[in-house]
């Protein structure tokens, strides 16, 4: 076995000694400058803050017809940005927010003028056109529903463009307007207005024309591009004349949606700042400090490097174990941090790869016994067939289409449970009456049916598996029950759920054998004899096929008294019938 590794040990110390050096310079330096670097920040903050409150302010602004419901928001403004705010009418009447009382009061300049119709550029969001804020939406906003169905649109065209190749997304606007972006063509549902859009349209068009007659130029109907802004088809020579009867018809008609104008003042408290340099008694004071600093790192650094050692040398010695073929190889940790995790992990991989063997070498052993039968059967005729001692007529050739199958259906069965394993087990779920379907396995299969009066079991499940899993089961209750036997289905709702249980009075299933019952290839005939019929795969595949509905499938048995199966599936809600529907 290799020495324990000397390489962590002095990495720890080395690197413990390093880190309180320049731990210690580190401190040192930031001690001198962290005063100034504060004002700075604090200058930053300041700044900063100013520009939050007038946006947040100006946004409210924008979409609130007056301030009456402003004071929480300067309230909470203040509390998050530590500033004083005040908002005042032009008069300087006061709106909302007071500074405390012993502070000075207001300055003869406001910090910003709050207008939603006339933005301050250097501080706004209005853009350089009409100074509009764009928040500032007014009778352009969408009702609930039309939000709902104009995001529904633009779904639809993100859909059709992505399906030609586009990389399209949803967008929406501050109206609430939702569209396809970038558009594609033949993907443009999204396009269509609404008919808040339509009516806002009509009256900022009707201001829009009345300006256009005022000034004597020529007017051009504005209407929605596809990502709500408004456009209009101008020539070069009457953009300008354009553009100025739209702003002036855009705030005739936002006037009555958004806050007057208001004086917005923003302070904070005064501090005096001192930048306090290192004084020469603390040099001696920290070179003291780091000294001690360093003698308890290295100490530390080497309890610990055993610490780590200790443990990892009883992982790697279990890993070399497992890599010779010892897999029931386990790492002994007594340690209760991150590498007692990594153990225990490491514990449970080895674990997991001993079952894994045993579940391949069972496997193996499954399917060699599934195969030996038909393909020895196959071998011996067709053997005899070649020698002349038997005549290959239709009656042989049946005989060997009929081991073919076997082998075709264990095949089919094995590919079945391989797509549930990867969850590639495709569903097409639609509408069910288990009822009916309960009714018609039974039928099929010559048993009886236990089903309720003048009600169906609704279910939303995919037909066809459903059936096979009842088929199955059924199946496997008619194998195991002597003629004189009872096999009856049954089904009824429950709590919300459909129970189906398929019930015999066959032979039943040992209690120790119960836990099988869905295991692969399992059969409670220890000969494995093919007289009891099945592949030992019917089980297995039912219960894939219900867990993928999301539901729960039990057994329950009692040795020469019979055996229960139980499904239980979430119900569903049935399609009403043409007469319920009035048709």
């Amino acid at each position: 076995m290799p020495g324990r590794p000397r390489g962590l040990r002095r990495l720890l110390l080395a690197g413990t000694v390093l880190v309180s050096a320049c731990s210690i310079a580190a401190t040192t330096w930031l001690s001198v400058q962290s005063t100034t670097e504060t004002l700075r920040a604090e200058q930053g903050r300041a700044q900063e803050g100013l520009a939050r409150v007038h946006d947040a302010v100006l946004g409210y602004g924008a979409t609130h017809p007056a301030w009456t419901g402003v004071a929480p928001l300067l309230a909470e403004l203040s509390r998050e940005t530590g500033l004083r705010i005040r908002l005042t009418t032009p008069e300087r009447v006061l709106i909302g927010g007071a500074f405390g009382p012993d502070d000075p009061p207001l300055a003869e300049q406001p910090s910003a003028v709050v207008d939603p119709l006339n933005v301050d550029l250097p501080a706004g969001r209005g853009g350089a056109g009409d100074r509009i804020d764009p928040r500032a939406v007014g009778p352009f906003r969408l009702t609930a529903e039309e939000r709902e169905i104009s995001r529904a649109r633009a779904q639809e065209d993100v859909d059709c463009a992505r399906g030609r190749g586009v990389a399209a997304e949803v967008r929406t606007n501050e109206a609430g307007r939702s569209f396809a972006w970038p558009t594609t063509d033949g993907c443009a549902s999204s396009t269509r207005t609404t008919d808040t859009e339509e009516k806002a349209l009509r009256l900022l068009n009707a201001y829009s024309r009345q300006c256009h007659a005022d000034t004597g130029t020529t007017y051009h109907p504005v209407l929605l591009d596809v990502d709500g802004s408004l456009m209009a088809l101008v020539d070069e020579g009457g953009q300008r004349s354009h553009e100025e009867c739209l702003a002036s018809a855009r705030r005739t008609l936002l006037t009555s949606y958004v806050a007057p104008a208001a004086l917005l003042f923003v302070g904070e408290p005064v501090r005096s700042h001192t930048v306090v340099g290192l004084p020469a008694a603390g040099v001696a004071r920290i070179a003291l400090a780091a000294s001690l600093v360093l003698v308890l790192a290295v100490g530390v650094s080497s309890l610990l490097a055993g610490r780590v050692l200790r443990p990892l040398t009883a992982l790697t010695e279990a890993a070399r174990r497992m890599r010779a073929g010892d897999l029931s190889a386990r790492a002994r940790v007594a340690a209760r941090w991150e590498v007692a995790e990594v153990a225990a992990a490491f514990n449970d991989m080895s674990e997991h790869l001993a079952r894994a063997e045993a579940l391949r070498k069972n496997l193996v052993n499954d399917l060699s016994h599934e195969l030996r039968t038909p393909l020895g059967t196959m071998r011996g005729w067709l053997v005899a067939a070649q020698e002349g001692v038997a005549e290959l007529d239709q009656d042989l050739l049946d005989l060997l289409l009929q081991e073919t199958l076997v082998l075709q259906h264990l095949v089919d069965d094995l590919q079945e449970l391989a797509a549930a394993d990867a969850g590639e087990l495709r569903l097409r779920p639609e509408p069910v009456d288990a009822a009916e379907l309960l009714a018609g396995v039974a039928a099929a299969h010559r048993v009886e049916a236990d089903l309720p009066d003048g009600g169906g079991l609704p279910l939303v499940a995919d037909p066809v598996r459903l059936r096979q899993v009842v088929r199955n089961l059924v199946v496997n209750a008619v194998q195991h029950t002597p003629a004189d036997g009872r096999v009856v289905v049954r089904g009824r709702l429950r709590d919300g759920e459909v129970v189906l249980e398929v019930v015999d009075s066959g032979r039943g299933i040992a209690a120790e054998d119960l836990p099988h019952v869905f295991d692969r290839f399992w059969r409670a005939d220890r000969s494995r004899a093919r007289a009891t019929g099945g592949r030992g795969l019917g089980l297995a595949i039912a219960k894939h096929h219900v867990v993928a509905h999301g539901g729960t499938i039990t057994v329950t048995s009692e040795v020469g008294k019979g055996t229960t199966f139980t499904v239980r599936l979430p119900a569903g809600r049935l399609p009403a019938k043409e007469s319920d529907q009035g048709i």
